[in-house]
């Protein structure tokens, strides 16, 4: 765990600027402190003639040893490869027992790793298995690998996208990073501009998160998840996707069910016994949902003195301290309970905005940050139920097919004719969106969570509105992925996988922890038990009662009562009711009228908007909130208009 950035200059000699290897050495360890939350233990660097490496190390594995930028490689040339990672591989105990047993003897007497971390293993999968090593790996995992024999750069990221990668390629070469705002100050040297994209920006109304590969600026890029690329010096990195999930539904045999939920609690158990390891303190985040008390019921049965974490608001319905509370008594975990005043949320935005790097408009990330901090005073790494709902059919709008299904059977011109009879009924009008929604095609009507302007929304609000730039952009190439014989909800969580995960849920948990240079981990999203979950039919996913159908079976033995069959609030933000209120809404309104975004956005609409939902009865708070979310990230990263206080960080190295 920890923040990685890297420097693969074009050429070896000085540049007309005067520029060499080490003056921009210099310039990536300058750039490391906009990262330095996220490794706090340690800072260090390396380089040769092309390759600049830099660290900033939360150290969880082998403490005393593993200093990264790390070295290894075979016996005729022990220190082939330099690598810098981002991350934790929880199977590095089996995967360096099986590259002794294969290739252990080519050493001789000399040690074939001389640390006990996993930075070696990965290393030596790379030699060993070159491009097919990530495949190999069980964890959440960014690295970057420089082979010094053949001067060729290798990155890549975990499965799922876990953990985050940033990527530039101009005339100075490419730079990488686990962190954004690393990149920026290093633009000039690769010859790049900071200037931003729009189309990226209309996305980002549209989706509440900046959809990847896409970032806000258009010559910084993200190495997508579940992909590796291969970097030469003066070259343009050539990506391969290495891992596409695939949803291979079995049906149920008549009388197997057991088993097919034993498995499932087996996998999960395995899961978290891996996410365990480690040589500092473990907790758990717990909320009032089946997820997160999932995984702390397992986590105990491991460490009997575990400790869970919650947050909260005092505005009633919001809440879940109770149930969380509750439910850590029953499995005998030590429970911390943080509450979130209005104030306290509304001073925390600018920065909060500033640890994301890209906006992300989900109202939760603030009490997720709340919460870290306060774990972070007890334990150095927390276990999380991020990925349950996309691997085992979570989410309510899974239930959607089902209420459409009639529509299936009408022929495609009276499909139609349902969408132009919805445009004429009154907005609010109860079936509106029913019909409006069953005139239309899942690749044409299902792009995530996210679902916030329409078209006439966003015309009214984006000076530069552009009607060719959709939500297809992103989803059409996923649908492509998806097999032929996939049912709707298969289909759904395919593509959830790849947009509201890996652009929302994942990176609000990543950030918001290591902001808090905790870090956190997901045990549903490994390999193994995505193997189970991608063989569930659609109905032990979601019925008429209930989601997350086959889990929640296989869970009974594991979950308290009180909890298995409750339907989760998560983080949940009474968002809403302030911004009508005195919380937030005086807050709302200086944001938008000191915000220098004029060319952008129409100001003068949104603060109608902000009338209009002040006055009632429209919610237009996800709305109202996406818009605020980017003004305050365009004041700190373009205006330079809000400057966030970001503390050292002063935590214990180890806990």
């Amino acid at each position: 765990m920890c923040g990685l950035l890297g420097f693969l200059t074009a050429t070896t000699a000085t540049t007309p600027d005067g520029r060499t290897v080490e003056t921009t050495a210099a310039q990536v360890y300058e750039a490391l402190h906009c990262q330095r939350h996220r490794g706090p233990d340690e800072r260090g660097t390396w380089n040769d003639e092309h390759m600049i490496f830099g660290f900033n190390r939360l150290s969880i594995i082998d403490i005393e040893h593993s200093h990264q930028p790390l070295r290894w490689g075979p016996p005729e040339n022990p220190e082939r490869y330099a690598m810098t990672f981002n991350g934790e591989v929880y199977n590095y105990l089996e995967l360096r027992a099986e590259l002794k047993e294969a290739h252990g003897a080519e050493f001789g007497d000399e040690p074939m790793f001389r640390t006990e971390g996993d930075g070696e293993a990965i290393m030596a999968a790379f030699h060993y298995w070159g491009a097919k090593a990530p495949s190999r790996l069980r964890g959440m995992f960014a690295f970057a690998i420089w082979d010094t024999q053949l001067n060729k750069l290798f990155l890549a990221r975990d499965p799922f996208g876990i953990k985050p990668l940033f990527i530039a390629t101009g005339a100075g070469g490419t730079a990488f990073s686990s962190e954004k705002k690393s990149l920026l100050g290093l633009l000039p040297a690769l010859e790049l501009s900071d200037d931003l994209d729009p189309r990226a920006l209309e996305h980002y109304t549209v989706l509440q998160y900046v959809p990847e590969a896409e970032t806000l600026h258009k010559d910084v890029r993200r190495l997508e998840s579940g992909c590796y690329a291969w970097v030469e010096p003066g070259e343009t990195p050539r990506v391969t996707r290495y891992f596409n999930p695939q949803f291979r539904v079995q049906k149920f045999a008549a009388g197997s069910e057991a088993k097919r939920y034993q498995e499932i609690a087996e996998a999960l158990e395995d899961s978290v016994a891996k996410h365990m390891r480690a040589d500092v303190t473990v907790g758990a985040f717990l909320s009032g949902g089946i997820d997160s008390t999932a995984i702390a019921a397992l986590a105990i049965r491991h460490n009997p003195n575990l400790l869970t974490f919650t947050s909260a608001f005092e505005r009633q319905g919001y809440s879940e301290a109770d149930v969380a509370a509750e439910t850590a008594e029953a499995i005998g975990a030590k429970h911390y309970i943080r509450m979130v005043s209005p104030e306290e949320y509304a001073a925390a935005i600018p920065e909060i905005v500033w640890y994301l790097d890209e906006p992300v408009a989900d109202p939760a990330l603030v009490p997720l940050y709340f919460v870290a901090k306060e774990a972070r005073k007890h334990v150095k790494v927390v276990l999380s139920g991020e990925g349950s709902d996309e691997l085992f059919g979570g989410y309510t709008i899974y239930r959607e097919p089902l209420s459409l299904k009639p529509f299936e059977f009408l022929p495609k011109p009276l499909r139609k004719l349902a969408g132009k009879l919805s445009d004429r009924i009154p907005e609010g009008t109860r079936g509106k969106s029913l019909l409006h929604r069953g005139s239309l095609t899942l690749e044409e009507r299902y792009y995530g969570n996210a679902r916030s302007f329409n078209d006439a929304q966003l015309r009214s609000v984006l000076r530069e509105f552009r009607p060719e730039w959709t939500h297809r952009d992103v989803t059409a190439p996923i649908y492509a992925m998806q097999g032929y014989h996939w049912d709707p909800v298969a289909r759904m969580q395919h593509l959830d996988l790849f947009t509201w995960l890996r652009g929302d849920i994942l990176v609000k948990a990543d950030k918001m922890t290591m902001a808090n240079s905790l870090e956190l981990r997901v045990p549903f999203l490994d390999p193994e038990v995505f193997k189970v979950a991608e063989k569930i039919p659609v109905d032990q996913k979601i019925t008429k009662e209930t989601t997350k159908y086959a889990l929640r079976q296989a869970l009974t033995d594991i979950v308290p009562p009180h909890v298995l069959n409750r339907a989760k609030l998560g983080f949940p933000v009474p968002l809403r009711h302030w911004l009508r209120g005195p919380e937030l809404y005086d807050w709302a309104r200086a944001q938008i009228t000191e915000s220098g975004t004029d060319h952008l956005l129409d100001k003068q609409a949104i603060l109608a908007m902000l009338e209009a939902h002040r006055t009632g009865p429209v919610d237009h708070s996800r709305r109202l909130w996406t818009l605020i979310v980017f003004m305050i990230w365009h004041g700190i990263f373009v205006e330079n208009r809000i400057k966030p206080e970001i503390q050292e960080p002063t935590y214990p190295v180890n806990l």
